[in-house]
């Protein structure tokens, strides 16, 4: 059975591109989440702009979804919940890329 999985991608007020991603991200919609990623890096405006990956409402997220926002290291930038904080530090994902802390619910 395929794990939930909610994205949204949309442009903030001050013109930055996120994409949201909500509930957990596993080998049954890592593709989902893979093209989400594809799709929105490809409508970035400038050389310079980053992917902000809204991670705040993520549950879980195995190491096929890590290794996709290693792929894309030079255009995103992580948001991510305390929960996932240690676990993306392990992984030297936040020596690559921007990762802040999503702020308490």
């Amino acid at each position: 059975m395929p794990t939930l999985l909610t994205l949204d991608t949309a442009r903030r007020d001050d013109g930055r591109l996120v994409l949201r991603a909500a509930g957990e991200i596993d080998l049954s919609n890592i593709d989902d989440f893979d093209q989400a990623l594809s799709a929105a890096t490809a409508t970035l405006e400038q050389d310079d702009e980053r992917l902000i990956v809204d991670l705040s409402a993520l549950e879980y997220l195995d190491s096929a979804a890590i290794n996709a926002l290693f792929v894309r290291g030079e255009q995103i930038h992580v948001i991510a919940p305390q929960l996932l904080m240690s676990t993306l530090a392990m992984t030297g994902l936040t020596e690559l890329v921007p990762v802040e802390a999503a702020p308490p619910a």
